[in-house]
């Protein structure tokens, strides 16, 4: 076998080939063209740039005499990630070992991720046997495997793009990978590999190498290394091959490390491209040197380089062509082939581990400034050198901000640089570093810049069940804990915390190892201003501080604070008073404030106090005997500074006190930099403590509220607090609707939104800030509550006397202070000379280069190191050359950023003028630093110090309202020489009211250039717009020229534009008229957001260029002003709003106008293409309608009208169609009118408002007005009176043109029970009533509603006109009109008796009863009366015995009206249907009367309970030919009833009474009318059921309205603990307005029901609403919203994956079935894919529900509730085949014997009703076989 092997060495002829390429390198040639040819069919076809690559290569072989595998790289740069690829091979170090991730650092400061499941297949095996047994605690996790500074080869398996948009690498070690290109025949002797521990054996142990057929072993004796002694499975090791046997299928290795190390990879082990390994270590030919790396050779045959970062640096200028090196492999990219080699020391000789901490210790997230770039490499990045002369290198990608444009150049101009640390890498041994400024910028770089009791600012990124993710910065997360969402607990948190939110919030602690981040939203912890406990050693007794309760005992409670440090309160120190049960009392998140007993920092024990805490003892016995008064003058001692202030020592008590860093001075500019600039152990003087009533002191230095307090104009307490009040205070917070103001003794006021300005404002945050000083006025007390109200607005309040200029002096004093802070404790050039300088002083200085804004730069020998600069404003009209000597007057001074600035105008360096006080002046801004400007004093030279703000509360609510550089002001001299403000006069100033174009004069700063009104310019034109012209005037400046200033007034022609006659580039002369303001394009947004500037504006008409002609200048107002209603004008079309069809025109530079849509059409046609009609600045003719001031603007009309008038013709448009009314219109100029239904045509129609729809437009005639309303008029005779036919039905104008027995058509406009009217005309309404609105009998009027629609055409005939009264009686008869009976034969209605026949029929009625004695003296009385009634027979003779009915008796009384006035009922008879004309029907009518009236049968137990439909009247008499005898015998039988019969009838009236009473107590009768339904509601008003029953039964009656009444009524009835209840009547209304609603109403409802329930059943049963209604579009937009809004919960998934299964969208709950198992918790995982896949069984495809169930339970095989679902779901959809296969499976499952009885047992049941005899035989076997074999494993157990 030896002598094979030799032969063999690789096996196969493949090793002759090899052995061949060492010995003859001409043979390499065609071994590589050979080998060419296997690895690519391509190349043929590059025939041109192989060709190319020959050439090279053979220049290479004479050369060097050898040929490269490999093209060298042209360029060497460094690796970056957007090189790599998947499979990439890399050497790697281990820098962190977590439990499941390595954390691995790359060549070129790159980072990867080694999972755990990418260890090795027999290591992943190992963790699947240890996770499924019982015992978990010999897992070997992933820190006994690997250990930081371990070197490992590594695979790229996955590349990923975070969220952020960073590369996630995904590393792997597996040896499968990793040696995937060796085979068993390349495996040599001497070669390095590296493995895994595949097992572990008694002398040695096999190693994994991921070569298929070939296994690797590990002898104990060759292992020299202790450490791997105690090697483990899984384990990476780098080994030696020691020896080969079996053509490589069998391999002994060798792990020493030593030798391992020093291993050189040589040719004869037949390495190449493909197999190459990194970590090899070869020895090297440099074969080129560049600036940026090296070039090298080895292997004889392979090329490849060494960046920047792997030579080593000492040895850089010693690296030469032809040197000969040693270097390691870092990686090698398989694409390009590029190979990556390093030269440094500890890679190319390296120890067991490499450092991955640096010498100087870990700085990453320091910030580091005045750092040098020391070179530049522009593919790989630069080398920056620390203050510290350590080395650090920034990526090319952190030289620039993110998407700015990369320049060299720039970063190397400038001399320092500030870096921020961002990691160390340790295959470099160097750390990298950013210079953008979003990085360095950032307060939390990493979980160390943390610290517990920090506030900190954050995003909500998702709400998880245990608690909240918060994103402090991008790599930075911490966890907000359930019970720390809130000082309670929260039931639903996700109506609090909403994705993306800004919050702040404290860290409770932080654990670096692991980067896990508690953080609170508890208030009370975050507003704390006790001190905080962050480790044992602060919780000293008597302290009192914040903590919350994690734990309640029978024995106490366990209070933890920050850092994890927690104590007990014991039962006794709970309360005062003996508390038995704390479970009761306490719970568990609870905030409370404890007092420190003792405490054991060494035990970390530590007792504490409730009650205690609760009695007013202070911390520190030297704190009770301070003199807390407040206003007395005090010095501190600077002792620390903290997050909200600096915390300070009150002299000479030492005593401890706060002061916040807002109470450092009245402007908040300065509060800042005296922060910055106090250090610890500085003095402060001028101190007032403001607080008395807080154990807490706090201090401050501000002078107006201390000059309040020494004053007495502050009050002590709230009911010394009076309205009209004033007070000086500070803001304390600014929220939406208001600012909160805090005084001094603790009280807290709010100013309104309303009452901060007399404008509006649109976000307060704004406008004022946090701290700033206001004076304040009082409006409003509530005396309960102790609160009240302010005002800020200045107009309300007075500003006390020279405290303007007491503010100046103060600012100045303090930025002075600051200067000289800076200068005593920085004692180094240049901040003493700095501090030296003053606001103008003079210097001589020397032109250095110019700035990038035109500006300039100079030195000064005397200031070296200081930046002098000067902008472009103050070097204007100065030529300027590098080392011209200047003479300058300083502007101000900024000590912080060593800058002076400078100007060199003539007027400010000139010698000064003395002013005099009380003298008035002109001044312009030079100079502006945030709270202060510099101002120079008209010609004197005289600059001097004012405030930004005139008054506290100054409110500017746009940019341009504030103070710009070049703004002219008024001021007047105070003091010509004010000490204070070291020289300088003292003055007052206020904005300057002259009408120049000074404003903010950025492009005009020195007075001579100014431009006012009346001058003449000449300028080219630059643009032309439809309304403007753009104008560049010689000095480089803008103006404008608007469309009515080109050309005279009378040469403008409408529809004519007269923009056009001029052209671009033509040379104009024009005259300033104005100003315009124009938005800056020269600063930038985020320093000036909206600032506007003012160009001239200018007028080219010839007769206006004149010289000598004045020109006037007009306000807006004024210019409104002058324009008159009715007064025509010419226009220009300036826009045209699509929405709301108007336009906007312009007559001139400060006038616009609108033209609404009914003001601009003269044709229907036109309306549609308006917009053509009108172009841009197209000249119009319109007059004026109305002038508004407020806002200032025209409103015109083009139609020649711009007022209405009665009997004019003008358009409108239809806003709404009321039945009842007509149209409602809208006209021009803002009026209304109505069109009444009689005015719609001259000839009525049925239905007329079918015709018309909203927004149609019309023409119209005006009647006249009423009330601010017209009335209008749609007749052709009205609006064409001469081509209009005749009117069908004439105009009624007035009673006159009615008479009596006229027929006449109307509307009809309502019915009541006074009767049907009708309207005749606009202002005419007829009355029909209901005896003469049928000839059938209506007791009812709801009758005539249902038949008779608003808006029913009738006929109708006028009985009688009273014109005094103003009514008309009409008559709807047949007999009258002539026309059908307005209500139909079908609904079986009784006639009504009329004339003679109800006389008679009362008559005989009357003479059947025998009378009483009271009767018939009532007749006998009553008889002149009746007689009057037969002869007169009026219309109110019957409206009195209608009276009649309405009046109540006794019960007796009532059956005796019933005879004998016929109490109110009509008499009527039914219309025989047998009957053939009307004769017969008169001939039965007149025998009936002769014979006797038909009768009502009334029985004796009579009652009014079961109502007039109860009544049935007697059978009439059929026979006409009867006679008068037999009548009269049947009538006198009927009165004379025996004794038994009366009994019998008793016996049936008791007997129908009890059964209504049976029927009336059925709780399953349904009521049939309103009344029934409120009696059975006053017993139960909680019941949904009764509700609904009454809803549904105004919906059989097309009551919408009344139903929508009814659950109204049901939800203010229903009481509140009922939601079950008040959700069933949401529902109903739900359904309700789904049904008969519009979309807005049911979206109204919707939204109400949220409110009042609980928010997820409303929109479910919405959403079954619109499935059910199929509107799917709409449940499908619903089901989105739900799933975004409760993405927690499980029901709303299936419900919304069932909704889409129904409607056949399978893929799309897949995709939704995806989402849910993100959005839920990890446990739901399986019952939701269980659920959807049952949902698959039910509506979707069955095939796909099973492979759901089947995926499920093979990874979840002990769920068998999972498995008795999937079985019932296959018998009821599967084939008897599947099921029993099912069935097969189940009983073989590993679970209880109790469980696999159970599935025994259905399966029997299934067998007996699907199988045969031989199929439930087999069942039972297989139970037996189940059985015998549990029996046989417990016997051998």
């Amino acid at each position: 076998m030896a002598s094979v092997e030799d032969d063999f060495p690789r096996g196969g002829t493949l090793g002759k080939a090899s052995e061949s390429k060492i010995a003859l390198p001409v043979e390499v040639d065609n071994l590589f063209k050979s080998n060419e040819k296997k690895e690519s069919k391509k190349r043929k076809v590059e025939s041109k740039d192989a060709n190319k690559k020959v050439k090279k290569q053979k220049t290479a072989e004479r050369n060097e005499d050898g040929l490269m595998l490999n093209a060298a790289a042209k360029c060497v740069e460094i690796l970056h990630s957007k090189h790599l690829k998947e499979g990439t091979l890399m050497l790697g170090c281990v820098k962190d070992v977590s439990d499941f991730e390595v954390t691995v650092g790359l060549p070129c400061g790159l980072q990867g991720f080694l999972s755990i499941k990418n260890i090795s297949d027999s290591y992943t095996k190992l963790l699947t046997e240890q996770l499924n047994s019982i015992d978990v605690e010999d897992i070997c996790a992933l820190p006994h495997l690997f250990h930081p500074g371990m070197v490992v080869r590594c695979v790229v398996a996955k590349l990923e793009t975070t969220k952020g948009g960073a590369a996630s690498i995904q590393l792997s070690i597996n040896p499968k990978l990793v040696n995937k290109a060796l085979t068993s025949n390349s495996m040599k002797v001497g070669m390095v590999l590296s493995g895994c521990v595949e097992s572990l054996e008694d002398h040695g142990c096999i190693i994994d190498v991921g070569i298929k057929g070939t296994k690797a072993f590990l002898p104990k004796k060759a292992d020299t290394d202790k450490q791997n002694n105690e090697l483990k499975v899984g384990q990476y090791i780098t080994c030696q091959i020691k020896e080969v046997k079996n053509n490589g299928r069998l391999l002994q290795l060798a792990a020493n490390p030593a030798a391992v190390r020093q291993a050189l990879a040589e040719s004869k082990q037949g390495w190449t491209l493909t197999n190459l390994l990194p970590g090899l270590l070869v020895k090297a030919t440099v074969k080129g040197v560049t600036k940026h790396g090296l070039l090298l050779g080895f292997l004889s045959s392979f090329s490849g380089q060494v960046d920047i970062l792997h030579m080593e640096q000492e040895m850089a200028d010693s690296y030469s062509e032809g040197s000969k090196v040693l270097a390691r492999v870092l990686y090698m990219e398989p694409s390009t082939r590029l190979v990556g080699l390093s030269l440094r020391g500890y890679l190319v000789q390296p120890e067991s581990r490499i450092n991955t901490i640096p010498a100087c210790g870990d700085r990453i997230g320091e910030v580091v400034e005045d750092c040098k770039i020391i070179s530049m490499h522009h593919m790989s990045g630069a080398f920056l050198e620390l203050p510290d002369k350590t080395v650090a290198f920034v990526h090319r990608n952190n030289l620039k901000e993110y998407k700015d444009p990369s320049n060299e150049n720039k970063i190397l101009a400038k001399p320092k640089h500030t870096c921020r640390i961002v990691d160390f890498s340790p295959m470099e041994q160097i750390h990298y570093a950013t210079l953008r400024r979003t990085v360095i910028e950032k307060p939390f770089f990493r979980y160390h810049d943390l610290k517990p009791g920090q506030i900190v600012e954050g995003k909500v990124s998702v709400m998880l069940n245990h608690g909240m993710v918060v994103h402090v910065s991008n790599r930075i997360r911490g966890l907000v804990p359930h019970n720390h969402l809130s000082d309670i607990v929260l039931k639903n948190p996700e109506k609090v915390y909403a994705e993306g939110m800004k919050i702040k919030c404290r860290v409770l602690s932080v654990d670096v190892n692991s980067q896990k981040l508690f953080l609170t939203r508890k208030k009370t912890l975050i507003t704390s201003s006790l001190p905080l406990f962050l480790s044992y050693s602060d919780a000293r007794p008597g302290r009192v501080s914040h903590g919350y309760i994690v734990s309640v005992k029978n024995f106490g409670c366990i209070v933890r604070f920050y850092n994890n440090v927690k104590g007990l309160v014991p039962t006794k120190e709970l309360s005062s008073e003996v508390i038995l049960n704390p479970e009761e009392v306490f719970y568990v998140g609870q905030v409370l404030k404890t007092r420190v007993l003792q405490c054991d920092p060494a035990k970390e024990r530590l007792l504490l106090s409730l009650k205690r805490a609760m009695a007013r003892e202070t911390e520190e016995t030297g704190n009770a005997q301070f003199d807390r008064e407040v206003g007395k003058r005090l010095e501190a001692k600077v002792l620390k500074k903290s997050i909200s202030g600096l915390e300070v020592s009150i002299l000479p008590d030492d005593v401890r006190a706060l002061l916040p860093t807002l109470h450092l001075s009245d402007h908040v500019s300065n509060c800042s930099l005296l922060r910055e600039t106090l250090q610890e152990g500085d003095t402060v003087s001028d101190l007032v403590c403001f607080q008395q009533n807080t154990k807490q002191i706090i201090v401050t230095k501000k002078p107006m509220v201390i000059w309040s307090l020494e004053e007495g104009e502050a009050p002590k307490d709230f009911s010394e607090i009076t309205v009209g009040m004033q007070m000086i205070g500070w803001v304390k917070n600014i929220i939406a609707y208001g600012v909160f103001v805090e005084f001094p003794y603790g009280l807290v006021g709010l100013a309104p939104k309303s009452a901060i300005s007399e404008e509006f404002i649109d976000n307060i945050a704004t406008i004022f800030q946090v701290g700033q000083t206001v004076i304040a006025k009082v409006t409003n007390l509530d005396e309960e509550k102790k609160r009240f109200l302010v005002t800020l607005q200045i107009s309300e309040v007075t500003m006390p006397e020279g405290s303007a200029l007491m503010r100046l002096i103060h600012a100045v004093q303090e930025r002075r202070a600051v200067t000289e802070m800076i200068a005593t404790k920085e004692a180094k050039e240049p901040y003493q000379q700095l501090a030296a300088l003053s606001v103008g002083q003079r210097l001589k200085l020397v032109f250095d280069t110019e700035k990038d804004d035109k500006g300039a730069i100079f030195k000064s020998d005397e200031l070296v190191g200081a930046t002098i600069q000067a902008n472009k404003h103050h070097v204007m009209g100065i030529q300027l050359t590098p080392g011209q000597k200047v003479t300058a007057v300083v502007l101000y001074v900024d000590i912080r950023a060593t800058t002076v600035h400078v100007s060199l105008l003539s007027k400010l360096v000139t010698k000064k003028k003395m002013l005099t006080e009380g003298s008035k002046h002109s001044a312009i801004l030079q100079h502006i630093d945030k709270d202060l400007a510099i101002i120079s004093v008209d010609d004197t030279a005289q600059l001097t110090f004012i405030q930004t703000q005139s008054h506290f509360n100054e409110v500017y609510l746009t940019a341009s309202e504030k103070l710009l550089e070049g703004m002219i002001l008024d001021v007047e001299v105070v003091q010509p020489s004010c000490e204070q403000l070291q020289g300088l006069p003292l003055l007052s100033w206020k904005r300057s009211r002259t009408k120049g174009l000074g404003k903010p004069v950025s492009n005009q700063m020195n007075a001579d250039t100014g431009y006012q009104f009346g001058d003449i310019l000449q300028g080219k034109i630059r643009t032309i717009k439809p309304t403007s012209v753009q104008v560049a005037l010689k000095d480089g400046r803008t103006c404008y020229v608007h469309v009515s200033q080109v050309m005279e007034a009378a040469e403008v022609s409408p529809g004519s534009f007269p923009t056009s006659s001029v052209k671009v580039g033509s040379e104009v002369t024009g005259r300033v008229i104005g100003g315009r303001d124009v938005n800056s394009t020269g600063l930038l947004p985020i320093s000036h957001p909206r600032l506007k500037y003012t160009c001239p504006e200018l007028t080219l008409i010839p007769s206006k260029l004149d010289g000598k002609l004045e020109v006037k200048s007009y306000t807006a107002e004024e210019n409104l002003r002058r324009h008159k209603v009715g007064q025509e004008i010419t226009c220009f079309v300036s826009k045209f709003h699509q929405e709301s069809k108007s336009l906007e025109v312009t007559s001139g530079p400060f006038v616009s106008g609108t033209v609404e849509l009914l003001a601009m059409i003269t044709d229907l046609k036109d309306s549609g293409r308006l917009e053509k009609m009108y172009k841009l600045g197209q000249a119009v003719q319109a007059k004026v309608v109305k002038v508004s001031l407020k806002p200032q603007r025209l409103s015109l009309s083009l139609t020649g009208i711009y007022k209405l008038e009665a009997g004019c013709i003008t358009w409108g448009m239809v806003t709404s169609m009321p039945p009842h009314l007509g149209l409602v219109v809208k006209l021009p100029f803002g009026c209304a009118g109505t069109v009444a239904i009689t005015d719609l045509a001259d000839a009525y129609k049925p239905n007329p408002l079918a015709a018309f729809s909203k927004d149609q437009l019309l023409r119209c005639y005006l009647l006249g007005s009423e009330d601010g309303k017209w009335r209008l008029s749609l007749r052709p005779s009205r609006l064409n009176p001469q081509q209009a036919k005749p009117a069908k039905d004439t105009e009624i104008l007035s009673l006159d043109n009615l008479q009596e027995g006229q027929l006449i058509r109307g509307y009809v406009k309502s019915i009541s029970e006074q009767g049907v009217f009708l309207r005749l005309s606009n202002n005419i309404i007829g009355r029909a009533e209901l005896q003469r609105s049928s000839k059938y009998f209506v007791n009812n009027h709801k009758i005539l509603c249902n038949h008779l629609p608003p808006s029913t055409l009738l006929t109708t005939k006028i009985v009688s006109i009273d014109r005094k009264e103003k009514l008309v009686d009409l008559s709807l008869l047949t007999m009258d009109t002539g026309k059908p009976d307005i209500l139909p034969e079908s609904l079986h209605l009784p006639l009504r008796l009329q004339g003679e026949d109800k006389n008679k029929y009362n008559l005989e009625r009357k003479k059947k009863r025998p009378l009483s004695e009271s009767e018939e003296t009532k007749n006998e009385s009553e008889a002149p009366k009746k007689k009057m009634e037969k002869t007169e027979k009026t219309e109110k003779t019957e409206k009195t015995k209608k009276t009649k009915k309405t009046k109540k008796t006794k019960k007796t009384e009532k059956t005796t009206n019933l005879i004998d006035n016929d109490s109110g009922v009509e008499v009527y008879f039914r219309e025989e249907e047998d009957q053939e004309d009307k004769d017969t029907q008169s001939a039965a009518v007149n025998v009936s009367s002769s014979s006797g009236p038909i009768r009502l049968q009334v029985a004796a137990e009579f009652s009014w309970d079961l109502g007039l439909s109860s009544l049935k009247p007697a059978t009439a008499n059929k026979h006409a030919d009867s006679s008068d005898e037999e009548d009269q015998d049947e009538s006198s039988k009927s009165q004379k009833k025996t004794r038994r019969e009366l009994a019998q009838e008793k016996k049936a009236a008791e007997k129908a009474l009890t059964q209504r009473e049976i029927e009336l107590m059925d709780p399953q009768l349904r009521p049939q009318d309103a009344g029934a339904f409120e009696r059975l509601l006053l017993a139960s008003p909680n019941s949904s059921i009764l509700w609904l029953q009454y809803m549904a039964h105004h919906l059989q009656a097309t009551q919408i309205e009344q139903a929508r009444a009814v659950a109204e009524r049901a939800l203010k009835t229903i009481s509140f603990r009922e939601e079950q209840e008040k959700l069933n009547v949401w529902v109903a209304l739900l359904n309700l307005e789904n049904l008969y609603g519009t979309q807005d109403s049911l979206k109204k409802v919707f939204e109400r029901a949220l409110q009042f329930c609980e928010p997820m059943p409303v929109y479910q049963q919405l959403a079954d609403i619109y499935t059910k209604s199929d509107k799917i579009k709409e449940a499908e937009n619903l089901y989105k919203s739900m799933v975004k809004r409760f993405r927690q919960n499980k029901a709303v998934w299936l419900s919304y994956g069932a909704f889409l299964l129904q409607q056949g969208q399978s893929d799309a709950a897949g995709a939704l079935l995806q989402r849910a198992l993100k959005s839920l918790p990890s446990k739901e995982s399986v019952d939701v894919i269980a659920k959807f896949a049952q949902l698959e069984f039910r509506y979707g495809n069955t095939e796909k529900g099973f492979a759901m169930f089947d995926k499920v339970l093979t990874s979840y095989p002990k769920r068998t509730d999972l498995w008795s679902v999937f079985i019932d779901l296959m018998v009821k959809h599967g084939s008897q085949k599947e099921v029993r296969a099912l069935f097969d499976r189940v009983i073989h499952l590993s679970v209880s014997v109790k469980k696999i009885k159970f599935f025994f047992k259905r399966y029997m049941e299934y067998e007996k009703k699907h199988g045969t005899p031989q199929s439930i035989q087999a069942v039972k076997e297989k139970a037996v076989e189940f059985v015998e074999g549990k029996g046989s494993v417990a016997a051998s157990s």
